[in-house]
């Protein structure tokens, strides 16, 4: 079963934001050369990671397929690493919302989360 276009564009929303929280933290938290590596790798390299380590079906071929389970796990250090670099930014409150809108989105989605454990 497919995602509602609404909670689709909110997955996407989250993402990105995502991303940002991790370069964010990198701004605020370091200076000089490293701060421009962890602005632009961290989110690079997540983005990666993200892209390549997929379930086949969602939405296409996945160039490195794997288990449900494991693409759970790389979904929950992703969110989770962006709320916790958030809070350490000194942000607790937008990584609250964030950690809220993903809940949220996850509930929305659990007959997803349900298939994606029960894959072979």
């Amino acid at each position: 079963m497919s995602k509602h276009p609404l909670n689709l564009a909110l997955h996407f929303v989250l993402e990105v934001a995502a991303l940002v929280a991790m370069g964010y933290w990198g701004w605020t938290t370091h200076s000089g050369g490293l701060r421009w590596a962890l602005v632009i790798g961290l989110p690079v390299v997540w983005s990666i990671l993200w892209g390549t380590f997929r379930i086949d079906g969602e939405p296409g071929k996945a160039p490195i397929a794997v288990r449900g389970w494991v693409r759970l796990l790389l979904e929950g250090a992703f969110f989770g690493s962006a709320c916790a670099l958030l809070y350490l930014a000194n942000r607790p409150i937008l990584a609250l919302v964030l950690t809220l809108a993903v809940i949220i989105d996850y509930s929305a989605s659990y007959d997803r989360i349900v298939r994606l454990l029960r894959e072979p």
